[in-house]
């Protein structure tokens, strides 16, 4: 990780701050030993401490979300404050005093000048829609035309940019701020001959659009002219806006999510604003792209329960699933209100009433895999054999990704009566598919184990295979000290089984070869892939026995064999086919080296629980 502060300011402030003694700032801890507090994770909602902080280790991880880091990176994601910020309060906490360089705080500096400008912009739209003739034709749109009542206008802070195009540029002005600044932040902007500065927006319906503590850094612009070529037109990106990272009303949402224990979410700010209206003020909205990880996370942090709600069209229906196999992904589970064809949120609502919304939409919202059976069979006409047999088919190879025996039993009940076929036969083919397609990663493995078992370490350690258990042994004092990484890397280099622990292996070796001190907390600095750096914390904070030669050789020797065992499994699969095709010699032959590998491992040697899918 690149940065403007000296490693060695960093680690002068890293020793003389205690993680105990700054979360617990923001967190009621409990000791439940000689080093580790637990409490409610400040991440997400939670009714059972599933937080955890090292004092030794200087960590901590949420066993439920995944949040995870160090001091710096508590800092960082509870202020929402770049890191050089999180050094610096850090430092003045301490009472440590340190020489950070201006350089470190330029890009901050000049970003708070862009967030300036975007408060002020939005404090002028506000009051030029709310309080002045100006903006009498557009508040009479916003109340008569789309619904929206005062109280609406008021807590979203809605505006109004006028027909004129130099009204905000000579606001900004007159108030001393820097108008190429104000470009950058997608404010004004120049013409192709270098006319101008002129205003971004004009005529529009104007809504800010804030970062996730509350403060504009954006906004998005509805046409009140019903002819214009966009009707709905956001900032472009900008070093203060990304539009992938942010989602609309999240700030204002929070409380009412926390309170109701699930994300409503949208496609837009006016399904927001009209939804809030109806009652369900626990709404957000991505800003007409694909949800991505870091919003799912966003989200996550709140609950782990969503409701998405888009158009009906099949566009919407298209991003919907991808946006519920994005949230399923990190850890949510989903719903998806059935919208009717060709009606979005704010459309349905003034047809049925903000009632029948709330029940029939977000109380009756759809299992991800009910929607997407719906879809699909939209694409087909069932009353033909071909296309019934494709449904069914889909549907069968759908249930095999599905977990809970009691959900793959309630789908197949619901084919057996729609389509008069025995129950018994679709549970065989289910079957036949299940069993192709399941365990496609060792890695997703772990993830389903770990999700099994209520954030437990001991019990995670447990379930898990022996050579997870190595690697993961091996891994820990591999961070904690460089000389075990050296002898790990004279045995097995960087193959390790789960491509994840191979990943963090390779990032270790790198990290010391750069000259970096041994600890975990300082290694997490150096990572910038947040699924990794949940993943190191994890392992980091487990409960980890002295390394010593025997357990070492102990660990190196189970990662060893793991190998074997899938060789043996390979040629197990291969000697079945060869019998099944009357192919003596070939299965003869693979038997006796399945016999050789066996003796090769020796008498005690025990089969893994589980294999990698290297067999398709």
């Amino acid at each position: 990780m690149q940065r403007a502060i000296p490693e060695e300011t960093v680690e002068t402030v890293r020793r003389h701050s205690d993680i105990v003694e700054v979360i617990g700032e923001s967190v009621q801890l409990q000791k439940k030993g000689n080093h580790r507090y637990s409490g409610l994770c400040p991440f997400h909602e939670e009714n059972t401490p599933s937080f955890s902080v090292s004092q030794d280790r200087q960590l901590y991880y949420c066993f439920g979300c995944g949040a995870a880091g160090n001091v710096f990176t508590f800092m960082m994601e509870m202020g929402q404050v770049p890191f050089q910020e999180a050094v610096r309060t850090l430092a003045e906490k301490a009472n440590v005093s340190v020489e950070i360089p201006e350089a470190a705080f330029s890009a901050p500096q000049k970003n708070h000048s862009l967030k300036e400008g975007c408060q002020l912009a939005a404090r002028f739209y506000h009051h030029l829609l709310m309080h002045t003739e100006q903006g009498r034709e557009a508040y009479n749109y916003a109340q008569d035309g789309r619904n929206v009542s005062d109280e609406a206008l008021r807590h979203f802070q809605i505006g109004f940019a006028p027909s004129e195009r130099e009204v905000l540029s000579l606001l900004l002005k007159k108030r001393a701020f820097d108008l190429s600044e104000m470009e950058q932040a997608d404010l004004v902007q120049r013409t192709e001959d270098g006319r101008g500065p002129y205003d971004r927006f004009n005529y529009r319906l104007i809504f800010p659009i804030w970062d996730i503590g509350g403060q504009p850094i954006a906004f998005g612009g509805r046409a009140l002219d019903e002819a214009s070529s966009a009707k709905y037109l956001n900032s472009r990106e900008t070093p203060i806006f990304k539009k992938n990272e942010v989602l609309y009303a999240y700030h204002l949402a929070r409380p009412a999510i926390r309170k109701r224990k699930f994300v409503v979410l949208f496609e837009g700010y006016m399904d927001v604003v009209s939804a809030w209206m109806a009652g369900v003020d626990n709404g957000v909205a991505t800003l007409g792209t694909a949800l991505t990880s870091k919003q799912a996370q966003l989200i996550g942090r709140l609950s782990e329960q969503v409701t998405i709600c888009y158009d009906g069209d099949s566009p919407g229906e298209k991003a919907a699933i991808q946006n519920a196999e994005t949230l399923e992904a990190n850890g949510c589970r989903v719903n998806i209100a059935p919208m009717p064809a060709n009606q979005d949120p704010d459309d349905y609502i003034r047809e049925h009433g903000a009632g029948a919304f709330r029940e029939n939409m977000i109380e009756g919202a759809l299992s991800v895999l009910s929607f997407k059976m719906n879809a699909y069979k939209k694409e087909k006409n069932v009353q033909r054999a071909g296309d019934r047999k494709d449904y069914i088919e889909w549907v069968l190879e759908a249930l095999a990704q599905v977990s809970s025996p009691v959900e793959r039993e309630f789908y197949l009940k619901q084919l057996s009566e729609e389509f008069s076929i025995s129950l018994e036969a679709l549970k065989q083919e289910q079957y036949r598919m299940y069993q192709r397609v399941r365990g496609k990663s060792t890695a997703s493995y772990d993830r389903r184990e770990r999700d099994g078992n209520g954030g437990s370490i001991a019990s995670q350690q447990h379930l898990l295979p022996a050579f997870h258990n190595a690697e993961r042994a091996l891994l820990q004092m591999m961070m904690e000290d460089e000389t075990w990484a050296e002898k790990v890397e004279q045995e097995i280099g960087g193959n390790f089984n789960v491509d994840e622990y191979a990943a963090i292996a390779a990032h270790l070796f790198a990290y010391y070869g750069e000259g970096n001190r041994a600890g975990s907390a300082g290694f997490l600095d150096h990572l910038e892939d947040d699924e990794l750096s949940s993943i190191v914390a994890e392992i980091a904070m487990q409960p980890g026995g002295e390394m010593n030669p025997e357990a070492f050789a102990d660990y190196i020797h189970q990662v060893k064999i793991y190998s074997s065992w899938v060789e043996i499994e390979q040629k197990e699969h291969a000697q079945k086919e060869a019998l099944q095709k009357n192919d003596a010699e070939t299965a003869t032959a693979l038997g006796q080296e399945i016999i050789a590998l066996h003796k090769k491992l020796g008498r005690k040697a025990v089969r893994p629980r589980y294999l990698r899918a290297h067999l398709q």
